[in-house]
C-alpha cells in the first residue's frame, strides 16, 4: 500500500511539472528588476567638515550662528528630509527636499539664541536618505548671565 501511494505521488509530481518555467518569465519584469537593483547600489554619503562647533564664551541671549558644510561623497543623490534640534533655542536651516548630486556640497545653518547658563550643549539630528539614516551635530557654548563677570573660557 505504501508503495502504491508513493508511486502515485511521484506520478503526480512529474505530471504537474510538464510546463517549462522559463516560458513564464516576462522580459519586461526582468529589465525593471535590473534597473531597480542598479538604483539600489547608488547610495549617498553625507560627509561634514565638522560635527561640532564651539561658540566659546558668550553673553546670555546673545544670538549666535554657525554653518556646517557637507559634501555628498557617495554615488547617489542626497536628500535631507529633516533636521531637528534638541530644544527650541536652536534652529537648523537646510536645503529642503533638494537633491544634492554626488560630489556636490551644501550647507546647514544653525542658529542658537544664547539661552541657558554655564556650559550648554545642543544637538542637531539631520535625517537623510543615507545608509545611516541620520547624522548628529553639536553646538556648545559657555553662557554667562547678562551683566555677570565672565567666568568661562575665553571666546574662540
Amino acid at each position: 500500500m505504501k508503495k502504491l501511494v508513493f508511486t502515485l505521488s511521484l506520478m503526480m509530481v512529474f505530471i504537474s511539472c510538464k510546463e517549462n518555467a522559463t516560458s513564464k518569465i516576462k522580459s519586461d519584469n526582468v529589465a525593471v528588476a535590473a534597473e531597480r537593483d542598479e538604483a539600489a547600489k547608488l547610495v549617498p554619503v553625507m560627509s561634514f567638515d565638522k560635527s561640532e562647533h564651539d561658540f566659546g564664551t558668550i553673553e546670555q541671549n546673545a544670538a549666535q550662528q554657525t554653518v556646517f558644510k557637507f559634501t555628498n561623497t557617495g554615488n547617489g543623490p542626497l536628500i535631507i528630509t529633516d533636521a531637528k534640534s534638541s530644544c527650541g533655542c536652536t534652529i537648523p536651516e537646510y536645503p529642503k527636499n533638494t537633491p544634492i548630486a554626488p560630489g556636490d556640497s551644501g550647507e546647514l545653518l544653525v542658529k542658537f539664541n544664547g539661552t541657558g547658563q554655564n556650559q550648554v550643549t545642543k544637538t542637531i539630528t539631520v535625517k537623510a536618505n543615507t545608509v545611516k539614516g541620520s547624522e548628529l551635530l553639536r553646538i556648545k557654548a559657555f553662557v554667562n548671565p547678562k551683566g555677570a563677570v565672565p567666568l568661562g573660557p575665553t571666546a574662540k
